[in-house]
């Protein structure tokens, strides 16, 4: 039995768990020190003012499981399902009450439940407010279904409770929600399961958040921010004369549309996530990535560079159409037209996809071990390729595309010589230099090499307007 705190204020709480990939020894501590996830200092702002607020990134800092705090959440993903099970049971049985929620919570919320007081389904802006005046009023509820898609007057982030020092890139931010496509293979998919999955805030609230955050970097951590392309055009508009540099993610349909591109790189844009997944019509086709069929990849990347936009091209491996050549012909593919960097993934039926049902409908998943979804490993029976082939080849894409031949190589695709420099220093930056990387982050100065970030996203003018260099030692 739980007593509830009614009318007082509480201990409170939040706690991302490490992905189980970020202990294992491939685990680039940079990577998971990159920027501050945002779900859970979203949802503080609900609390009460008189709240004690402890919120908890494991990736970057310890949990302190010896206090018994009146709430524990805990956000869940699929690889750090296991762990978060493992403390949501250690709290309890030090008699906190316990909520869980998150894509995994929201896929399977029947393996959720045993380990949780309360649920959350879906997103929980609408459900955590409601779940706190009924814990206050000692009457909660199992679970919480989401029920009201939108954000238009979400509640500033708790951006005090986080510990900025602690990442690479401190001004992460959040403007919309989920995205317009539905890929057989998308996690997100059974998140917004039974309502819109892909909306924004309003446009003035979104500037007004940016505004709060101190320097010139940011990170756009929506999975599309050129998915809604009204919004996303005057939200570019008010960015301009802000003086930001910024990174985000759009599909290579966004980028070809109209010229809203363009207006992201006037605001600032410098770097974006592209998904290209696979350079195959028939894998395209197989995993509904309908906004990528018929379109011209070589096109949006001339565009992207002409802009001076660094690309970090997403693909996957393992789709049915792949064959022993996929490797090399994408990593070659990657190279030639001159992408950044570039993120590599064992193709991955994450429950609640229209993949895994497929899969297990066929018979071709080889098991249930979420810590081994990790896109690095092999967890379903593969047709064209055998498990040890697509294992072997995806280890090799990587070694391949981040060799120092290949990073030269790729730099010299740009025009000009200071984007050629600038393509060098970021990729070979980012992959080349771990024990640099390790050592300033277990000396806490990983904020400190932030102006050295932005210096490299500068924008790099053209030759004719007498160009300025990305570095300031540069003539």
């Amino acid at each position: 039995m739980h007593s509830f705190p009614i009318n007082q204020h509480m201990k409170i709480k939040f706690i991302l768990p490490a992905l189980t990939e970020a202990k294992s020894p491939y685990w680039r501590p940079i990577k998971y020190s990159l920027f501050p996830p945002l779900g859970l200092a979203t949802l503080a702002a609900y609390c009460s003012p008189d709240d004690e607020i402890d919120l908890r990134d494991e990736h970057v800092e310890t949990v302190d499981t010896e206090e018994a705090p009146d709430l524990v959440v805990i956000q869940v993903y699929i690889t750090n399902a296991y762990r978060a099970y493992a403390l949501a049971d250690l709290y309890r049985s030090k008699g906190s009450y316990v909520c869980l929620g998150g894509l995994h919570v929201s896929s399977l919320p029947a393996e959720a439940a045993p380990h949780a007081d309360s649920l959350f389904i879906g997103p929980g802006e609408d459900t955590f407010p409601v779940f706190l005046n009924d814990f206050r009023a000692g009457c909660p509820k199992k679970i919480y279904y989401n029920r009201e898609r939108t954000i238009e007057e979400i509640l500033p982030v708790r951006r005090d409770l986080i510990k900025r020092q602690l990442y690479l890139v401190p001004n992460s931010i959040v403007v919309s929600r989920g995205c317009p496509h539905h890929c057989d293979f998308c996690y997100k998919d059974a998140f917004f399961e039974g309502g819109r999955s892909f909306y924004t805030q309003r446009v003035d609230a979104a500037l007004s958040e940016i505004d709060r955050l101190p320097g010139r970097h940011l990170y756009f951590l929506d999975d599309h921010l050129l998915g809604n392309q009204k919004f996303a055009a005057a939200l570019f508009e008010g960015m301009k004369g802000m003086n930001r540099v910024f990174q985000g993610a759009s599909t290579i349909d966004a980028i070809l549309r109209g010229n809203l591109i363009e207006q992201a790189a006037e605001a600032g844009l410098r770097s974006v996530f592209v998904g290209f997944e696979t350079l195959s019509q028939a894998n395209l086709r197989q995993s509904n990535k309908k906004q990528n069929l018929g379109k011209d990849y070589a096109d949006a990347i001339r565009r992207l560079h002409s802009l001076g936009i660094m690309i970090n091209g997403s693909f996957v491996f393992g789709l049915d159409d792949d064959d022993k050549d996929v490797f090399n012909r994408t990593v070659d593919w990657a190279v030639n037209n001159g992408l950044t960097t570039a993120t590599f993934h064992i193709l991955t039926p994450y429950p609640g996809t229209r993949l895994f049902q497929q899969m297990e409908k066929d018979g071709r998943l080889l098991h249930r071990d979420w810590d081994r979804y990790d896109t690095r490993q092999v967890v379903y029976k593969t047709k064209s390729l055998k498990a040890e082939e697509l294992k072997a080849g995806y280890d090799r894409a990587y070694q391949s595309f981040y060799s120092w031949s290949n990073i030269a190589k790729a730099s010299l695709q740009h025009e000009q010589l200071k984007h050629c420099i600038k393509h060098f220093a970021y990729a070979g930056g980012w992959k080349k230099f771990e024990p640099l990387w390790n050592f300033i982050i277990k000396t806490k100065g990983l904020n400190k090499m932030l102006p050295l970030l932005e210096s490299i996203l500068s924008k790099v003018k053209k030759e004719k307007d007498g160009g300025t260099s990305p570095f300031p030692a540069i003539a």
